[in-house]
């Protein structure tokens, strides 16, 4: 008793639906609507957001060497387990002095990026010549992450923020929780399994660029060798006292001839994968 069924509608919404469509009998006809779709365009869009990461980019690296920061990321974006999106660039620049390198969901890191720019526009309308520095920008992405993940409507990434500016390198990580730290060598994703214990133990302060880079190549191939979401095709970027600068993607050398990729495991034929 006193209950309604919910497959048939209340006769007040049916009445006032009645009502409202005697009262716009002209529009109706001319669009071939019915009320249902025509009330549905006066009533608000629902709220939409990212409920789990869907495009996603893996690791990316990043050191601090003798004249700055090296930042280092491969250009896949996969959807799902479909390696589709070969040309993802996904280390940035905003300012004259910072460096982001985005993992995790590549519409959020899309989204990021925008808030900078619009951080970077106000600067540059303000028309005094100031302009963030790394730590800054790292302390309000922190800002930003943990905000959002308050609102239950997190940014799914790790961002890498590198930058150099008055003579100081600043490498620091945030994730989408608003955790935060800086170090001299970082990683997200599974760079932070299989590439970060090969950077902490040939990571030294005197790092030469030559050096630096030669390091995140070895740790981007050992990625592309055992993370079936990273590519070979890689950019490396750097930030010193001359400014920014990213390079354009390019590939890295490797060599399956190795044992361990082609002795066969288990006593059985092939690598030992599914």
């Amino acid at each position: 008793a006193g209950t309604r069924s919910t497959t048939t509608p209340p006769r007040r919404l049916l009445l006032e639906v009645g009502l409202w469509w005697a009262a716009w009998p002209a529009t109706a006809a001319e669009n071939n609507r019915s009320p249902m779709m025509m009330m549905a365009d006066t009533m608000e869009a629902p709220i939409r957001q990212t409920t789990r990461p869907i495009v996603t980019g893996t690791s990316v690296l990043g050191l601090k060497y003798k004249d700055g920061v090296m930042l280092a990321a491969d250009t896949l974006a996969s959807y799902g387990g479909l390696a589709m999106f070969k040309d993802m660039r996904r280390i940035s620049k905003t300012g004259s002095y910072t460096l982001v390198g985005g993992s995790g969901e590549m519409s959020d890191f899309h989204a990021i990026m925008e808030k900078l720019d619009d951080v970077e526009r106000v600067n540059l309308n303000a028309d005094d010549g100031f302009e963030h520095s790394p730590k800054e920008i790292y302390h309000y992405l922190r800002a930003v992450m943990y905000n959002r993940r308050n609102k239950f409507d997190p940014l799914w990434n790790s961002v890498v923020v590198g930058g150099f500016k008055d003579g100081e390198a600043f490498l620091g990580v945030v994730d989408l929780r608003g955790t935060a730290y800086t170090d001299d060598v970082v990683a997200t994703g599974f760079g932070a399994h299989l590439a970060l214990p090969v950077m902490r133990n040939k990571w030294r302060p005197d790092l030469e660029e030559g050096e630096a880079r030669a390091l995140l190549e070895d740790c981007l191939r050992v990625l592309f060798y055992r993370d079936c979401r990273a590519l070979d095709r890689v950019q490396i970027s750097k930030a010193t006292a001359q400014g920014t600068l990213i390079s354009d993607p390019y590939k890295i050398e490797t060599d399956w001839s190795s044992a361990s990729f082609v002795v066969p495991k288990a006593g059985e034929d092939g690598d030992g994968g599914w």
